[in-house]
């Protein structure tokens, strides 16, 4: 238990949201799928690496917390990506090459309060 007056410390997510249909509909291969996600989340990663937010949570290595979700289709993730935009989200929207299909999006970490109310309608992965 906390001491009174003390707060707990933040809790830095690394929120990745995948295109379901690519699996349930498309009848990609599981593994194609986990590949897309780990590119956008190395990518978000990366183009966001000074950010203090993006150090803190790459300093607690063996406690890295990442939270995959699902976005049905390409439609639902490509408008998840501007409404990001438009609230000044950091992420990168994984378009896969050279087929020029948006499978992905990764976050740069946040904390999960930051950013968790925009991402609420999506479910975990499956």
């Amino acid at each position: 238990m906390a001491a009174p007056g003390s707060t707990a410390p933040r809790r830095l997510v690394q929120y990745v949201v995948v295109r379901s249909d690519l699996v349930h509909t498309l009848s990609w291969p599981l593994g194609a799928v986990i590949t897309q996600a780990c590119h956008a989340a190395t990518a978000a990663i990366h183009l966001n690496y000074n950010d203090p937010d993006t150090q803190e949570y790459l300093a607690e290595l063996d406690s890295m917390h990442k939270v995959v979700l699902q976005a049905p289709d390409q439609s639902s993730l490509s408008s998840l990506s501007e409404t990001l935009t438009e609230k000044g989200v950091a992420h990168k929207l994984w378009i896969e090459q050279p087929e020029n299909v948006p499978t992905c999006l990764a976050l740069k970490p946040y904390p999960k309060d930051t950013v968790h109310p925009l991402l609420r309608k999506f479910k975990l992965f499956k």
